[in-house]
């Protein structure tokens, strides 16, 4: 989830994934059910969160989602929204063995990326005043040079949150619609398992 908290609008985002015939799991990465209605809150809340429970917390979530009984133990697919992007690129630098794709919406993380073993997907907005052009092109250049499957996606008259539907003054529908297209696609194609040969 983004610096929002575990809002409505991320369970829905799970609901939605579900419905697409995946297994999908929202740690709260600020604890305690804590969300925020404007930057000014969210910033604070983010400043008040440990990072090392939040980085135990999201390892932790990728154990218990391959746990499940409804998986089959593979490695996972993790999305982030502007702030959960940060910790889901983190992931699959870190975590290599459990992350196989990455969908980042509008946010960055500038770390080392050559472990990992992820394909990455990214949807950015044309005018953002958190994710700067020249940041986005310099995580696709670093992602290309090590060798990583790549496909990020601007959107013309969009800006940060344009993908969320409860931040109506950011939401762009139509550009939502198709990065969420994309994104399903996507997850499908580096998430199902290989279809068996005919007989």
């Amino acid at each position: 989830h983004a610096w929002w908290g575990l809002t409505p609008f991320f369970h829905t985002v799970c609901d939605r994934l579900a419905d697409a015939g995946f297994v999908a799991l929202a740690p709260d990465l600020h604890g305690g059910g804590q969300t925020a209605d404007t930057p000014d809150e969210a910033e604070a809340l983010l400043a008040s969160t440990d990072p090392n429970r939040t980085a135990n917390l999201v390892v932790s979530s990728m154990s218990a989602l391959r746990s499940m009984p409804a998986t089959d133990g593979g490695r996972v697919g993790v999305i982030g929204y502007s702030m959960g992007a940060s910790w889901a690129l983190w992931a699959a630098a870190r975590f290599p063995d459990d992350v196989a794709a990455v969908t980042a919406y509008y946010g960055g993380q500038d770390i080392d990326f050559s472990s990992a073993r992820a394909a990455f997907q990214g949807h950015f907005a044309e005018i953002d005043e958190f994710e700067s052009d020249d940041s986005v092109a310099y995580l696709e250049a670093q992602l290309h040079l090590c060798g990583h499957p790549v496909e990020f996606h601007r959107y013309p008259g969009t800006g940060h949150w344009f993908a969320e539907s409860d931040r109506p003054a950011a939401h762009v529908p139509a550009a939502d619609d198709l990065a969420w297209e994309r994104t399903i696609e996507f997850l499908h194609r580096h998430l199902d398992p290989p279809a068996d040969p005919p007989e």
